[in-house]
């Protein structure tokens, strides 16, 4: 990043995205961290059509990337700020554009020799019309983040999920994974602890985000074997796709299986920094504030990620 007095710092927040609420809570909360910081001259930009222009214009030093989901997680404005030569957080292009699918992203966990459970891409249709895979299984969009669009089937006696008309055309099938729901964020090359996320019922969008909705156990109450793995498999995963920055990588857990029952779920190149997220949460419980969080991501920013 420039070496310049006070450096201009665009956060981008908001965007068209599903997950654009919680997109502009993580802007907000990242925009105060930084001027609670100090040392840098912050402008918040709600991301729309006219980003490119609007970032030409401002001629930032750096950009503090906000954005959940399509277009802001997925390489999309990874190129736009490339193309501008804006420095910015988190992955580059091609890590953020594996990342997002989450398909793809298990072909590359498997080659690394991380835990991944059967999934499937099919049509939204033909799940609709039958089971595909014998239950326990999930249902969810194969590029969107924060339990956007997911369904649990627990038996056959369900039948099969009835989609919203909202859902892609082919969507992932995935074996349900049982258990503990553990997570782990790194920053750098650091992974820095295991978080045992405690909620009543499924993880989902209300459980994440909603005050309330969940609790966190810091550090995770888990024999230091699994925790020690959880640090290794986050910090694995975090290479094999290339990330930069921070990422966060989640796990879940059967007790019942010991270390065999560890399944990597998905690593997330755009964690959620609001005031009920899981990697400011952990960042604090490793001797990093938020404010220290977000300016050392602003000072890691570049590009060419």
């Amino acid at each position: 990043m420039s070496s310049r007095t006070n450096p201009t710092v665009a956060v981008l927040m908001g965007g068209p995205s599903a997950e654009r609420e919680v997109s502009l809570a993580s802007g907000r909360a990242c925009a105060a961290a930084l001027r609670e910081h100090g040392g840098y001259n912050v402008i918040e930009v709600d991301a729309g059509p006219d980003l490119a222009n609007v970032l030409t214009d401002m001629d930032p030093d750096a950009a503090l990337n906000c954005l959940h989901g399509r277009w802001g997680e997925d390489g999309c404005v990874q190129g736009i700020l490339e193309w501008l030569h804006i420095p910015y957080t988190h992955s580059g292009v091609l890590a953020s554009a594996v990342a997002m699918d989450k398909q793809r992203s298990k072909d590359v966990f498997r080659a690394a020799n991380l835990p991944v459970v059967e999934s499937l891409i099919v049509p939204a249709e033909q799940v609709r019309g039958g089971h595909v895979m014998v239950p326990p299984y999930v249902v969810k969009p194969n590029n969107e983040g924060s339990s956007v669009g997911v369904y649990l089937v627990a038996d056959k006696s369900n039948g099969p999920p009835q989609l919203d008309e909202s859902m892609p055309e082919m969507v992932m099938v995935e074996a349900f994974a049982p258990g503990r729901e553990l997570t782990t964020t790194v920053v750098g090359d650091r992974a820095l602890t295991v978080t045992d996320i405690i909620t009543t019922g499924w993880y989902d969008y209300d459980a994440k985000y909603k005050e309330g909705g969940s609790s966190h156990i810091v550090p995770a109450d888990v024999p230091s074997e699994i925790f020690e793995l959880c640090l290794d498999y986050a910090l694995r995963a975090h290479k094999a796709l290339g990330c930069r920055g921070l990422s966060r990588t989640d796990f879940r857990w059967d007790e019942a299986r010991g270390v065999d029952g560890l399944i990597l779920l998905e690593t997330n190149t755009q964690p959620g920094m609001t005031g009920t997220s899981l990697t400011p949460e952990q960042a604090q419980a490793t001797g990093m504030s938020f404010p220290e969080l977000c300016a050392w991501m602003v000072e890691d920013a570049s590009c060419g990620r």
